[in-house]
């Protein structure tokens, strides 16, 4: 995720940063510069049309739609940062889940090997999380001192929550835990699969296809027809108008399809690589 500082407007306006949508944009910016300049050349200087012309009164359907693509595109940006927003939410859920599990195991258990083997499964659990959500493949060894066998052909942050129960129910089978301090145990660890299933909601379940390509049909042919009935009254300079409003309606679209997903490894996706290597610090503190 970029960091920045808010209240630093010269850099905002001034500089491009790699996630700005303007690099993406070029190529279709000149190419719509180059379009608007040919409708504007083809009316003036070709067809020679006059202020008469109906063809100025297609702005009338610009007026008209300006509102209807505005609320659009509010909408798909707002669905966007929810998404945004609750994968923010789930992992920061995460983080508190395991400090709290960390806590409660450091109370209970006295046997350093069971403290040892939670300090790096319960941060292993937000690491392999973390690449699962990435589709990344998933490494053997999670520490130097520790290797976990995982099956790449199953689901791996179920495997190792399974791994988990597994431990604190043989505590309890041992008699180093009781009845009660399993049943609080089991909720920290049911915790974490739903939170997993939480973000695997978000990343499976994209904006529906029909909705997202309308808005982008929508985009295009509402720019396609622009320099036709602007350029009576703005003649040339419909050329850097019409770039302009293209650039700010297809970068609030590609500012929605870039959050929509907060698991990726876009510029403004969420940081879970870090915040995975938070827990790791936290719990290894905590146990």
């Amino acid at each position: 995720m970029v960091a920045y500082n808010p209240k630093d407007w010269i850099t905002f306006i001034f500089r491009f940063h790699k996630a700005d949508t303007f690099r993406q944009l070029i190529p279709m910016m000149i190419t719509i510069g180059l379009y608007s300049a040919g409708v504007g050349y083809l009316e003036m200087e070709y067809w020679k049309l006059t202020e008469s012309s109906h063809v100025k009164n297609v702005t009338i359907m610009h007026n008209m739609l300006g509102f209807v693509i505005s609320l659009l595109l509010a909408y798909r940006t707002n669905t966007a940062y929810d998404r945004w927003w609750e994968g923010r939410k789930l992992w920061g859920g995460l983080v508190n889940n395991s400090r709290n599990l960390s806590i409660k195991l450091a109370a209970m258990l006295k046997d350093e090997r069971d403290r040892n083997y939670f300090r790096t499964m319960i941060p292993g659990y937000a690491s392999i999380l973390n690449r699962h959500l990435k589709n990344a493949d998933t490494g053997k060894q999670l520490a130097e001192d520790f290797d976990l066998s995982l099956d790449h052909n199953k689901h791996k942050p179920n495997q190792v929550a399974r791994m988990l129960f597994n431990k604190i129910n043989e505590l309890y089978d041992s008699k180093k835990i009781t009845g009660d301090q399993l049943i609080v145990l089991n909720s920290e660890i049911q915790s974490f699969t739903e939170i997993c299933g939480a973000c695997e909601r978000i990343k499976n379940t994209p904006i529906p296809y029909s909705y997202s390509a309308f808005i982008k049909k929508f985009i295009f042919f509402y720019v396609m027809t622009l320099p036709f009935g602007y350029v009576f009254s703005l003649g040339y300079y419909v050329v850097p108008v019409v770039v302009f409003i293209f650039y700010v309606l297809a970068s609030l679209e590609l500012i929605a399809e870039e959050i929509e997903d907060p698991f990726g490894d876009d510029a403004n996706d969420l940081p879970t690589a870090k915040i995975a290597s938070n827990i790791k610090i936290h719990v290894e503190e905590i146990l």
